[in-house]
């Protein structure tokens, strides 16, 4: 059953379930409830939630997302980014046969999955290999080119920002023209514009919502050209909402963005110094990173302990630091100073929703009551999703029709 709880009951629930984990010392936001395929728990976490999440929106078939699997090394890395570079081409190839023959639909379907196996084979992968720009272009290009199919379309639009520009995926929610309701999704500190398409735009879709997804710096391949994680990130997001609201089909009114992992502090970062968002909805909301940095196994892994990671492992953990532009795990709580939102500045109801098995972290849960203590907005509350329906993990992946029902219900009701 999931738990919906308003600000006013929500230090009760917490003051009950707190001592529960009072013996907790580390939050291992890559942790699941239950095992997918892989020993290797980094690897296991992202083959379930990243992988086998993504089946419901079109990104993965479950018959080739079980052949790749069986085919790679437990834990090991460079099998991982094979593989399914390996069923990327076979799928692009499949794709590009059908598109050659005019069938539209048959081609937009495979190339999406093609772009997405592409954008998974770059898991754990560094920023020195030259796969790593190649392989997420490559993604990039199949996703616009799939998008062109789709009808309304998938728009690729890259937004100008200081020296550079912000990558974005845009889709109408109908081609009449007329102001709809918008959602403005943001991913956290290893996601692609292209995983959010597969996260959940095909709910936004269903419900008559545009759909809109930037990488942020530090996000996608931002950080190839210098673009690192940084604690302004609403000044990015300023002109992600600039554009939104310059275009006829975005109702001005009706206008929400939606955070994951870390994207739970950079929504509610913007919706602190911006007013022209009319709702925000957190997965879960981090009100301090530091804080939240400092209780991960990574962060305080001693040489001995880094030593035994697997190699995948390794490599998530050095692509995370990449893009906060830091050399070692440790340096990644000290990167996240001065990386919070106060709740009492944003104007907005918000929505925090959390996955029953992240929310055992007393980190996490300590989080959350602060933010819904100071929400503004008294239509805010916190949704707990469960295990028994298969929607406890980080970012609640493994359950996107679930998270759908949760956010669209919600922003129905607080953007009527």
């Amino acid at each position: 059953m999931i738990k919906r709880v308003s600000f006013l009951t929500l230090t009760l629930l917490l003051t009950a379930t707190v001592g529960l984990f009072a013996e907790e010392k580390e939050f291992d936001a890559h942790a699941t409830t239950f095992s997918y395929f892989f020993k290797d728990g980094d690897m296991d976490f992202h083959f379930g939630n990243l992988i086998l999440g993504a089946t419901r929106n079109g990104g993965a078939e479950i018959g080739e997302a079980f052949y790749a699997a069986s085919r790679i090394k437990d834990g090991d890395a460079a099998s991982w980014q094979e593989e399914w570079y390996k069923l990327a081409q076979r799928v692009e190839k499949r794709g590009l046969e059908a598109l050659k023959g005019k069938h539209k639909k048959s081609a937009a379907d495979q190339l999406l999955r093609a772009a997405y196996y592409y954008r998974i084979s770059l898991l754990a992968m560094q920023a020195n290999n030259p796969e790593l720009k190649k392989r997420g272009e490559t993604c990039r290009v199949l996703m616009q080119k799939a998008g062109t199919l789709l009808n309304p379309p998938l728009e690729y639009i890259e937004i100008p920002f200081e020296d550079t520009v912000l990558p974005v995926f845009f889709r109408k929610a109908d081609n009449s023209g007329k102001p709809a309701k918008t959602l403005v999704m943001i991913g956290g500190g290893e996601t692609f514009i292209e995983d959010l398409f597969f996260y959940i735009e095909p709910q936004a879709h269903a419900r008559g919502y545009n759909f809109m997804t930037v990488d942020l710096p530090g996000q996608g391949m931002m950080p190839l050209s210098g673009q690192v994680f940084r604690t302004d990130t609403n000044m990015a997001m300023k002109k992600v909402i600039d554009y939104a609201l310059s275009r006829p089909d975005v109702d001005r009114n009706r206008l929400a963005s939606y955070g994951i992992s870390g994207g739970g502090l950079f929504v509610p970062q913007a919706a602190m110094h911006d007013s022209r968002i009319k709702a925000i909805a957190m997965n879960s909301g981090v009100v301090d990173a530091q804080r939240l940095f400092r209780t991960m196994p990574a962060t305080q892994a001693s040489p001995e302990n880094i030593a035994e990671w697997s190699s995948f492992h390794a490599g998530v953990v050095k692509s995370i630091c990449w893009r906060y532009g830091v050399n070692n795990p440790a340096e990644l709580v000290e990167a996240n100073r001065g990386n919070t939102f106060d709740g009492s500045k944003i104007k907005a109801p918000a929505l925090l929703i959390v996955g029953e098995g992240e929310y055992r972290s007393k980190e996490v849960q300590r989080q959350q009551q602060i933010a819904m203590e100071s929400f503004r907005d008294k239509r805010s509350c916190l949704v707990v999703t469960p295990s028994d329906e298969g929607a406890t993990n980080h970012c609640i992946m493994e359950n996107r029709s679930l998270v759908g029902q949760v956010l669209f219900d919600w922003l129905d009701e607080v953007l009527k």
